[in-house]
């Protein structure tokens, strides 16, 4: 089986050269990159499993690498590495296609098990078993299996953790579901930044579904989230 390919880009040289020479020593292969404006060209020849990118780098900054990547490639995860935790950052960093976070300083155990886990989520491990492919909400057509969602013709791709939140919704309309289990069962915990990632997230199904007015999720304050589907 051919080894995992993470692109890393750390401007960082003492720090980049530990944690690249960490992750080879658990098999990874490492494409490592110190300069923002070489990141991408790197991304678009080797077309790694996953990326680890810093976010203060010289040139162009992690968010500005990670909205090229996202261009042209809607699954890669991206995790970024930063020292900022004010909650713009870190909503600025979701928005621009980031799928983890995680603080500086960090430990090697840490950084492994955040890349285990999206990649697990990326080839679809852990995914609830779907009941059917296809079903209707409202005006709309979820193609579960495909990650996709229509209406009238327009069609929309959504990522990986975009259906599976929409599945969770759909699947228990009408029902209150707990925001702590939809962050265990979709990023493994219920820490801030993920927290914060799911808010992102919810924003963007709430915009993708606002063609059909008898479609709402309403935020139950301290709880979670109820989807109306009249």
């Amino acid at each position: 089986m051919a080894a995992v390919k993470i692109l890393y880009v750390e401007d960082e040289l003492f720090l980049g050269k530990i944690v690249k020479e960490s992750l080879e020593s658990r098999a990874y292969e490492v494409l490592m990159e110190a300069d923002g404006n070489k990141a991408f060209s790197l991304f678009a020849q080797h077309r790694p499993d996953i990326c680890v990118l810093d976010v203060m780098l010289p040139n162009k900054d992690g968010f500005a690498i990670a909205e090229e990547i996202r261009q042209v490639d809607q699954d890669v995860p991206i995790i970024f590495l930063t020292a900022k935790t004010q909650t713009e950052d870190l909503v600025k960093g979701f928005r621009t296609g980031g799928n983890d976070y995680i603080r500086k300083p960090f430990s090697m155990e840490e950084l492994i098990v955040r890349i285990e886990n999206a990649l697990r989520y990326r080839n679809g491990e852990n995914k609830p078993e779907d009941k059917k492919d296809v079903v209707k909400i409202g005006k709309y057509t979820f193609h579960m299996n495909h990650q996709v969602l229509r209406n009238n013709g327009d069609e929309r791709k959504l990522s990986f953790r975009e259906s599976e939140l929409l599945k969770v919704l759909y699947e228990n309309r009408d029902k209150i579901v707990d925001r702590r289990d939809i962050l265990n069962l979709l990023w493994g915990n219920d820490n801030f930044f993920n927290s914060r990632n799911l808010d992102v997230y919810i924003t963007k199904l709430r915009s993708y579904l606002k063609g059909d007015s008898a479609l709402e999720i309403i935020t139950i304050k301290g709880i979670g989230y109820r989807f109306v589907v009249e």
